[in-house]
């Protein structure tokens, strides 16, 4: 399941990253068609491509932030994995070594009766 988490969120990224970038062509080709005066339509052109440079930032600002606490996340989810692994290891240990005393003392005592 983890995959198709990622996969979906791979999936959002490139419809959000083709949905800017068409925003972008878009408009562009929208200004160029427009009747405006060549000087006009440069400067209605650096603005949009400044509002879409400006969206990208915005995007992947967030996405930086999102990737940060999904690993913080992760760090944490290990770190009590591990800690419970450990605890798990330490009782299976002293249950051995509490069977392993237990048949030395039985045989100990068998190898006296004989």
């Amino acid at each position: 399941m983890a995959n198709n988490n990622g996969n979906d969120e791979g999936a959002k990224t490139g419809f959000l990253v083709g949905f800017l970038a068409g925003a972008v062509i878009g408009g562009i080709v929208a200004l160029l068609y427009a009747p405006k005066p060549g000087k006009e339509l440069r400067a209605d052109i650096k603005n949009k491509t400044g509002e879409a440079i400006d969206s990208a930032e915005e995007y992947v600002s967030a996405a930086k932030h999102k990737a940060v606490d999904i690993i913080n996340e992760g760090k944490k989810k290990s770190e009590v994995l591990i800690t419970e692994a450990k605890k798990r290891a330490e009782s299976l240990l002293g249950d051995a070594e509490k069977i392993l005393t237990d048949v030395r003392g039985k045989g100990h005592s068998e190898k006296n009766k004989n």
